[in-house]
């Protein structure tokens, strides 16, 4: 395995002539790139942020066997690789001359090219999370469904999609600066659903990315923090993965919190079983 095997592209549309087959073969374990790639193609290359993407896929004997993507001024997110690729990996990413300030990948992955990079880089690495990677098997509901109803997200929403954004950004830990451009995206699309109580009041949302390769990702989940421990995230997110179901997708996925045993025993209560485990890390220099 040498770093030239891995070849770095600046263009989104040469990016997904070369590796989308590859990208559609593992549509679970390739959810990340998938659906980032669509928002990148049908929102535009600034969908995430104000500097433009970039892209790499690994090949070999003419056949792509891993890609990966960063959407500045989020992580790199790479597919599936053995400790040998990932250690070309972080040496073909040292010669590029962009910043990488971590990584996001299958656990396995991302914690060879965290311990590569360090090696190579002399940086500090550091573990921010690990997550669980669920597919839905059959839909169920929680227990007893809380009182309310489900209902699509619309314009006159746009406040307060704006608003929980915004919160549950804040609540992972992360920037909430595009929560206009995000809000503004899911209403298009139809990609949110609040449950609601009876006078119309929004107490939960569950969000479902456009469908792609045939898998759907739900995501976000947020309940504010007065109305949790009630059943309104299980009853929502139940609700999105059976308008999933019904839409056609093959797959219906979603990413948890190993940290949070609270939402792992609720999704699997829903029908969810694991897949795969994530490692997400930060580098520093």
């Amino acid at each position: 395995m040498q770093p030239d095997d891995w070849h770095f592209i600046d263009d989104l549309d040469a990016f997904l002539a070369r590796a989308g087959g590859f990208l559609r073969s593992r549509p679970a374990l390739h959810t990340v790139p998938l659906t980032v790639t669509d928002a990148l193609r049908t929102r535009g290359i600034r969908a995430y942020g104000d500097e433009a993407p970039w892209f790499g896929v690994l090949e070999r004997e003419g056949e792509v066997r891993a890609a990966y993507l960063r959407t500045p001024p989020y992580r790199l997110a790479v597919t599936p690789l053995t400790p040998e690729e990932a250690d070309a990996l972080a040496v073909h990413l040292t010669g590029l001359g962009h910043p990488v300030p971590g990584v996001n990948g299958e656990r396995a992955t991302a914690d060879a090219l965290a311990e590569a990079w360090q090696r190579h880089t002399g940086a500090t690495v550091e573990l921010h999370e690990r997550n669980r990677l669920y597919r839905l098997g059959t839909p169920t509901d929680p227990g007893p469904v809380p009182d309310g109803r489900a209902r699509i997200a619309g314009a006159a929403d746009r406040d307060h999609l704006v608003r929980w954004y915004a919160e549950f950004m804040a609540a992972v830990g992360q920037s909430p600066d595009r929560a206009e451009s995000w809000a503004d995206a899911r209403i298009a699309n139809g990609g949110i659903t609040f449950w609601e109580d009876a006078d119309g009041t929004p107490l939960a949302m569950a969000g479902s990315f456009p469908m792609v390769a045939g898998q759907i990702r739900v995501a976000p989940v947020y309940t504010p923090a007065h109305l949790r421990g009630r059943g309104y995230a299980g009853a929502v997110t139940a609700e999105v993965g059976r308008a999933a179901v019904a839409a056609g997708a093959d797959e219906v996925l979603l990413f948890t919190d190993l940290a949070n045993p609270t939402s792992n025993a609720l999704y699997q209560r829903i029908g969810y079983r694991p897949v795969a485990d994530f490692s997400v890390y930060d580098f520093t220099a």
